[in-house]
């Protein structure tokens, strides 16, 4: 079933990391394959390969690995979706959409995301390839993708790509140039991002629009960072956590029975609301605040998060994720819970302390990833190399300076009518928390008047709610869904 070619897009190779191991710069490899997605026999081909990255004089300066799947069994081939992906980080290679979310293979894992042997992937049965096309792109020292030396054996400055700006600027082109070379311009267009992807294709939407002329049908955000919240600090930063300390300890039995005995989503908008309205006006109050409003904040917030009011006064009311992640468990299991996914539990050597040892869900995805990425790649996908696979790369000081990717998005949806954007959070996740990424979308276009082009979609896991089978489902169905409600079907892009 798999048809082998090899197309050389050019026969010059470069060198990385020592003389002995060679990535090419610019080939392809393809395979050809079938899935069944909801009960239709989907064929498709995969191209994986590299891609230049050129700077502004046209010489390259990197060469990017992506993996590219295209159905070839549709008769609307010419105007087909196509859906560019990325993960976070930043530093963090595409596997984690790749092989468990959107592409036509996912993770041999148990029903709720764990690890079993043999390791490796299995057909995704809910995969988006049968309404969308996807390239899942791996930036700079992420997967196989590597600066690239010029003439004189010198690489390219760091700060051409490890940058919020920068970052957005290459990938802008390089997309461009894949457009181009895949004769998708015609296509309705989407980009996805991961965590700090979220960031990422905030950025890209307008520097697509302005400075590539291309326009999207859709941005789409899984457990989106933004860093106008994300590692600020404050109590804006501190209340919008308080929803996730609710889901946790809900998940974990650890709220009161009054609570407790309630499904989650019932408690969640009156915790929401206590946030916003109630700890962050306290938080902000300092030491200006009364001791009776402040034993009044602390007994609600005890009720909402199953921790004591007395570790609550302790931290004044502002309870880091760190300790919660220590504390939530400490007095019932001794136990600790995970950063990304707070459903994983994970053990240290003392019950003391104020943060965890070891982030129990990362160690445990890990497990199951590394094995598989690259045993796909190499006896599936049949690229062979010795260069090692980044899960994560190295992306020196990242410049976070002159982030402007939130009004970026504002922007270009202003100038495109078309373009609409989908949220999508794991309730569990407590590293960029599902509460987190509401308020970020209500501040993108605080004049209301774009909010029915904004939609948000929770699911009852973490950080990457794809691993659980049931949100697997939910999620591929939510992008379908928003990928089919955003295509223009004629209607002109016209307010």
């Amino acid at each position: 079933m798999k048809n082998r070619l090899i197309i050389l897009l050019c026969i010059s190779f470069t060198f990385c990391f020592s003389q002995n191991l060679k990535i090419p710069t610019d080939t392809t490899y393809t395979t050809n394959h079938s899935v069944t997605i909801k009960g239709k026999q989907i064929n498709y081909k995969a191209e994986t390969g590299f891609q230049p990255v050129w700077d502004d004089e046209g010489q390259m300066i990197a060469s990017l690995y992506y993996t590219y799947y295209k159905r070839t069994n549709d008769a609307k081939d010419k105007n087909r979706p196509i859906v560019y992906s990325f993960n976070g980080g930043p530093g963090s290679a595409s596997l984690w959409m790749h092989i468990a979310y959107t592409g036509p293979k996912v993770l041999n894992i148990d029903a709720e995301g764990y690890p079993v042997q043999p390791y490796g992937v299995k057909d995704n049965p809910n995969s988006i390839l049968d309404v969308a096309d996807i390239v899942f792109i791996n930036p700079v020292n992420t997967g196989y993708s590597r600066k690239v030396a010029d003439k004189e054996g010198k690489m390219p400055d760091d700060k051409l790509f490890f940058g919020v700006n920068a970052d957005i600027k290459y990938l802008a082109s390089w997309m461009n140039t894949f457009t181009t070379r895949h004769n998708k311009w015609q296509s309705p267009k989407y980009i996805i991002g991961e965590s700090y992807g979220g960031t990422r294709v905030m950025g890209l939407s307008l520097e697509l629009q302005n400075n590539q002329w291309m326009y999207l049908n859709g941005v789409i955000m899984v457990s989106p960072a933004d860093y106008k919240v994300l590692r600020v600090g404050g109590p804006l930063a501190s209340s919008l956590n308080l929803p996730y300390y609710t889901a946790a300890a809900w998940y974990h039995k650890m709220l009161n029975p009054t609570l407790q005995n309630k499904d989650l989503l019932e408690i969640l908008p009156e915790v929401e609301h206590f946030a916003i309205n109630d700890l962050m006006p306290a938080l902000a109050k300092g030491s200006s605040i009364s001791n009776d409003e402040k034993q009044t904040i602390a007994k609600q917030m005890s009720y909402y998060s199953g921790l004591s009011e007395k570790v609550i006064t302790q931290q004044n009311l502002d309870v880091p994720n760190r300790f919660f992640w220590k504390e939530l468990l400490r007095d019932k299991t001794g136990e600790t819970i995970g950063r990304l996914d707070s459903r994983y539990i994970g053990i240290d050597r003392v019950e003391t302390g104020t943060s965890p040892d070891y982030s129990a869900e990362l160690t445990s995805w890990l497990h199951s990833f590394t094995p598989a990425i690259n045993y796909y790649i190499q006896n599936e996908l049949g690229f062979k190399t010795d260069v090692k696979y980044n899960v994560f790369g190295n992306t020196g000081r990242w410049d976070n300076s002159n982030d402007n990717t939130r009004e970026n998005l504002r922007q270009a949806m202003a100038q495109n009518p078309y373009l609409k954007v989908l949220t999508q959070s794991g309730y569990y996740d407590g590293a960029t928390t599902y509460f987190s990424a509401k308020y970020s979308q209500w501040q993108v276009d605080p004049s209301g008047k774009m909010k029915d082009r904004f939609s948000f979609k929770g699911y009852r896991s973490g950080h990457m709610m794809y691993l659980r089978n049931d949100d697997l489902i939910k999620a591929n169905d939510d992008l379908r869904e928003f990928i089919e409600n955003s295509l223009a079907k004629g209607k002109s892009a016209k307010y």
